[in-house]
């Protein structure tokens, strides 16, 4: 493998983005959608900005400055000049920051996948710089072959475990009880709405205490 793969922890992080184009507002959400407080800086922005406003990223138009990194956790260079691109690389280096260069592979710390997201199950594909488009092609792929129904099973899966440990069950017991419920076609009654299969089966493997209604209105992150 060329790099090293990651899922980076970036709740409440300090993160930058200089770049007012429609690169910069891409990384601008997907860093905002896990957790990061983010920072855009460009003398422009284009149409893309306008419903980022609205959400929790900090926009300011200005001239890029060297001080500006100062504090990062992460920094992305998506100017439309590479040599300003170069510049924010060179600063972040300096401060010991990773960084990533839009459209450069070979002056990035890291690269950035083609993402599918289905709430707790991530699928992240690189074709280490070498095909964007083709890491898209995959990506498209595996958006067909994983639904909704994935996001559902491990928000159901995640408060069936917090369950368990809060009545005193030892992690150790898990992986039969989750196995068993994978084997009984828990994911295909999730996919075909069957409620009344749902709870039979969770009857059968956990015991009456386990409604499917109930573990899918709780959160798992609480």
């Amino acid at each position: 493998m060329k790099y090293y793969p990651i899922f980076l922890d970036i709740r409440a992080k300090d993160c930058l983005v200089v770049g007012g184009g429609s690169v910069g507002a891409r990384k601008a959400a997907t860093l905002e959608k896990c957790g990061a407080k983010v920072k855009v800086i460009s003398e422009t922005f284009s149409h893309k900005f306008a419903d980022l406003e609205k959400i929790n990223i900090c926009i300011e138009k200005k001239k890029y400055e060297k001080k500006d990194v100062n504090g990062m956790f992460l920094v992305f260079a998506a100017t439309n000049n590479a040599d300003l691109n170069q510049k924010i690389k060179k600063d972040a280096s300096l401060l010991n920051i990773l960084c990533n260069v839009a459209d450069a592979t070979d002056k990035s710390d890291f690269l950035l996948p083609s993402i599918v997201d289905r709430g707790d199950l991530t699928i992240a594909v690189s074709t280490s710089g070498s095909s964007p488009a083709m890491a898209k092609k995959i990506r498209q792929d595996l958006e067909s072959q994983f639904g909704s129904e994935y996001a559902q099973l491990l928000h159901l899966m995640g408060n069936i475990r917090k369950k368990l440990l809060s009545s005193g069950h030892g992690p150790d017991e898990h992986k039969k009880i989750f196995n068993a419920l994978i084997e009984k076609g828990i994911l295909e009654l999730i996919k075909a709405n069957d409620d009344i299969s749902l709870n039979a089966v969770l009857w059968d493997v956990l015991g009456k205490k386990y409604s499917y209604q109930d573990l899918v209105s709780s959160r798992s992150d609480e």
